[in-house]
């Protein structure tokens, strides 16, 4: 036995030695590098065009609302970043393809890709219409699509490139009055995982990104349904508690280290990474207790199908001492004001 040992030792040694090496080989220097976000107006998308600023890349931002593509613009100007503005909407393809041309001529080669734009519908399924799922699918799945493919014949000519899907620990584990959004990331979870795969011998890498709760001031410019006052109640509340969510700051962070590294998968926050590592265990204890949360959630009623965004739908719980910071967080990110037109279905933004 002990005869093994040695040998055994030595071959584990040998294999950590290669792995690191092979993660040295593929760490990107993000330096000079041009950087393509999509829903990078407000929230999570903004503080990643922060973050990709800070390591000297050279940016293009897109997002539907103009106005808040010019503040996103100005406030990445102010900290010395170069970026390029493009207003798109993502569900479109035409618009999409028009963009990454447009950003690429400006830019010149896209070398990394963030697919960050999407949109949270939040309500009883008796609320959602086919409207809601196919908007979410839209913005959540397809303008993932439209840009990863207007992209990647790039990329693979020139044998290098990164593509950012910013999933969400909801394509991992469906949570109860988030459906259109669930099924939005479940499916783009499939297909960058699978994307990864068929592009690994290209020298193109992918990496799915899955946020638990985020401090971004999101729900600000969710949609809710039902009874919206007290849907967004619930749900600004845990977007802000610490402990339960995590700073938009540090997920940046950990999202463009990811990147830089080429890793396959980065799940954000402790309690996504229990909630995933759970359901993958134990999926009917988990379909189980998702019954019984959905009990206490606000039942279907109030304003029915119709949507209001989350700064329509103020209570007395929300804005309060438990939202203190994803109000701050807002404020931060490029929350206000509300939309120029609040009856729209999609956000311009992700996170």
């Amino acid at each position: 036995m002990k005869k093994l040992l040695g040998p055994l030792l030595a071959a584990a040694g040998a294999a950590g030695a290669l792995r690191a090496m092979a993660r040295r080989a593929r760490q990107l220097d993000l330096r000079d590098r041009g950087v393509l976000i999509t829903g990078a107006s407000r929230g999570l998308g903004l503080q990643l065009a922060r973050e990709f600023g800070r390591h000297g890349a050279r940016l293009a931002i897109c997002a539907r609302d103009p106005d808040e593509l010019k503040r996103a613009s100005d406030d990445l100007t102010a900290r010395g970043v170069s970026v390029v503005t493009a207003p798109c909407d993502v569900g479109n393809r035409e618009q999409v393809d028009a963009m990454v041309a447009a950003v690429t001529r400006e830019l010149g080669a896209i070398d990394v890709l963030v697919n960050n734009a999407g949109v949270i519908q939040v309500g009883p399924v008796a609320t959602m219409t086919v409207d809601d799922f196919e908007a979410a699918m839209a913005s959540n799945f397809w303008g993932a699509i439209y840009a990863t493919l207007a992209a990647l014949p790039a990329m693979r000519a020139i044998g290098r490139g990164r593509i950012v899907n910013i999933a969400s620990i909801g394509g991992k584990v469906s949570v109860p009055h988030l459906l259109p959004y669930s099924a939005s990331k479940f499916a783009l979870v499939g297909f960058s995982e699978g994307l990864r795969a068929e592009l690994a011998s290209t020298g193109v890498l992918v990496t799915t990104v899955c946020p638990g709760l985020m401090r971004t001031g999101s729900p600000r410019n969710a949609l809710f349904k039902g009874r919206h006052r007290a849907e967004y109640a619930w749900f600004a509340i845990s977007d802000s508690l610490p402990g339960i969510s995590m700073d938009v700051e540090s997920a940046a962070r950990r999202t463009v280290a990811a990147c830089r590294a080429g890793e396959p998968e980065v799940i954000l926050s402790l309690p996504a990474q229990v909630m995933a590592r759970a359901h993958g265990l134990a999926p009917g204890l988990m379909a189980e207790a998702f019954a019984l949360a959905a009990r206490v959630l606000p039942r279907a009623g109030g304003i029915g199908t119709r949507a209001a965004r989350g700064w329509e739908s103020e209570s007395a719980a929300a804005p309060s001492l438990l939202t203190r910071l994803g109000d701050e967080a807002a404020r931060r990110n490029n929350q206000f004001p509300g939309p120029r037109h609040p009856s729209a279905s999609r956000s311009p933004a992700g996170g």
